[in-house]
């Protein structure tokens, strides 16, 4: 039984008694006030649509604001974002509540921090500095081979699927990406009738089961993805080769959120885990995957192709690199997903200890794809933590040209990180199927909230480019983040890592810590070209 019938019913019962109480014993009636105001609040709860804690847990869900403050399970990331110098975990999500609200999110008496903590980040302002512009700015994304290049944001929703996510939470992530004018990632789970019913632009993740796109066999069907790939809401296909969270591994869809649409959505049956596959069936070899990119632009029509990946061994990104030469085909865009990222259900130790953090990540495939010429026909997209403005400007100084972020837009639709996405019991409605839970996530307000959280955001990743005296995005640069490195000493990004000269690869006097992984690396298959 739920817990809103639980509440009727309790009400029921508690008022009858109470009524039966007042009749036999008149003196006693003033003891149904109590119990009255409860209920009222408890229907009260039932009917707002702005808390779907309260609105799923009636009265109960109201202890959640106590609860919350104390959650145990939250003390690493609270150590682990102090380090870095952004707020604590608890802050960050306060801060996404409160943008999202359209409340302010100014703080007094200035930083609480103590900026001579080691790992504490800062950008060094210009006395030229510039006024932030009204029109949030954006990026181009589509190289000389694309027909139809989008106009990306800065901060778009990262890859999040239907079936890991309810169907209000894609309505409200898609509905509010249309209203503010950014991009919402489908997810592996492909592209559903939830996504398209809010009319936001999308990015169509494929991933190796090739949900909506696949055969009886489990096989890419050129033909089916041609079909959905004309749909004018598809602004962009990214292939999902590898995810942060699970490197190396397929997706996880639990049984008991495999409803009969999600089976139908993605031809699998029912009562079943869906396990993607760790690799791709499409394609074996770097040359492989170019000729897919270079497919399913064709198939497209020419709209953006890209991919996605945790950056594993160097070596297998160099192939790829050698592969785009050697074919003269290149994705338009590479999501660098870090191995901090997040996910719905996931192995301890693969979520972890496996892939590399987004940042060493993001500086490699930049330094790459500028060594062996390609970076101005690549666009780079960081995905993983991005919470502030100063998150974006900070992923852009160091490699990226735009952001996605998932923990954040969860945020926005009300989140509580009660860890239960892979239970199917997620209490706000976001990260379940079931129907109960699910009604208490009110589609309107969550839209708003996410639209709300995205453009205080981009404003202030704008407030922080014109205090730097930068006119644009591109315009970042390493040397415009530091870091803390000892209680006396602080770099630049461009002071802690090698940053590498075009073509720098190609002349062969690239630095050591990239030669040997580029010679090693060959166009025609992911294995070593030397012993190694």
């Amino acid at each position: 039984m739920s817990p809103r019938r639980i509440f009727l019913f309790g009400s029921f019962a508690a008022c009858f008694g109470v009524g039966a109480i007042a009749f036999t014993v008149p003196s006693l009636a003033w003891s149904a006030l109590p119990v009255g105001v409860l209920v009222l609040l408890g229907a009260y709860d039932m009917i707002q649509d702005k808390h779907a804690i309260r609105r799923n847990f009636p009265l109960a869900g109201r202890l959640r604001y106590v609860f919350e403050s104390v959650r145990p399970e939250l003390q690493q990331y609270f150590v682990e974002s102090n380090a870095s110098g952004r707020p604590f975990a608890r802050d960050l999500r306060s801060l996404v509540y409160q943008r999202s609200k359209g409340e302010t999110d100014t703080v007094p008496f200035g930083t609480e921090k103590d900026v001579y903590t080691v790992g504490y980040e800062w950008m060094n302002h210009s006395l030229l500095a510039k006024t932030a512009p009204k029109t949030p700015h954006r990026v181009t994304i589509g190289g000389p081979d694309c027909k139809k290049p989008y106009a990306s944001s800065v901060l778009n929703v990262s890859a999040m699927s239907y079936g890991s996510l309810s169907r209000n939470a894609i309505l409200a992530l898609n509905r509010g990406a249309k209203e503010g004018g950014f991009a919402h990632n489908t997810g592996e789970g492909g592209l559903t009738p939830h996504h398209r019913e809010g009319g936001g632009d999308l990015v169509w993740q494929v991933g190796t089961g090739y949900f909506g796109c696949r055969d009886d066999e489990g096989r890419f069907d050129p033909e089916k993805f041609r079909k959905r790939a004309d749909d004018d809401q598809v602004k962009m296909i990214e292939i999902k080769l590898s995810q942060g969270a699970k490197p190396g591994h397929g997706g996880i869809l639990p049984a008991a959120k495999v409803t009969p649409e999600i089976a139908k959505i993605r031809d699998v049956p029912i009562g079943k885990d869906v396990l993607s596959p760790p690799t791709h069936s499409a394609f074996s070899t770097p040359l492989e995957l170019c000729a897919f990119v270079g497919k399913l632009r064709e198939l497209s029509g020419g709209k953006p192709i890209g991919f996605k990946l945790c950056v594993g061994k160097r070596r297998e990104f160099f192939a790829i690199c050698k592969a785009m030469l050697e074919s003269k085909i290149a994705p338009d865009f590479i999501t660098v997903d870090g191995s901090e990222g997040g996910t719905g259900a996931a192995p301890l130790e693969f979520s972890n200890v496996l892939g590399t953090p987004l940042v060493e990540g993001l500086v490699f495939v930049h330094n790459a794809l500028v060594g062996c010429g390609l970076r101005d026909r690549v666009k780079v997209i960081a995905s993983g933590r991005v919470v502030t403005g100063f998150d974006i400007a900070h992923k852009l100084a160091i490699g990226a040209d735009v952001c996605n972020s998932a923990r954040a837009m969860m945020f926005a639709l009300g989140c509580i990180q009660a860890q239960r996405c892979n239970t199917n019991d997620c209490p706000t409605g976001i990260a379940t199927q079931d129907p109960e839970l699910v009604a208490g996530l009110v589609v309107s307000d969550k839209a708003k909230r996410v639209k709300r959280y995205q453009a205080a955001t981009v404003h202030a990743f704008d407030e922080l480019l014109a205090a730097a005296g930068l006119d644009k995005p591109s315009d970042l640069r390493p040397w415009h983040v530091i870091r803390r490195t000892s209680p006396t000493e602080s770099k630049h990004y461009g002071e802690m890592y090698t940053y590498l000269e075009p073509g720098e690869l190609l002349r062969g006097d690239a630095p050591k810590s990239y030669a040997r992984a580029w010679n090693a690396a060959r166009a025609d298959s992911f294995l070593s070209a030397t012993s190694d």
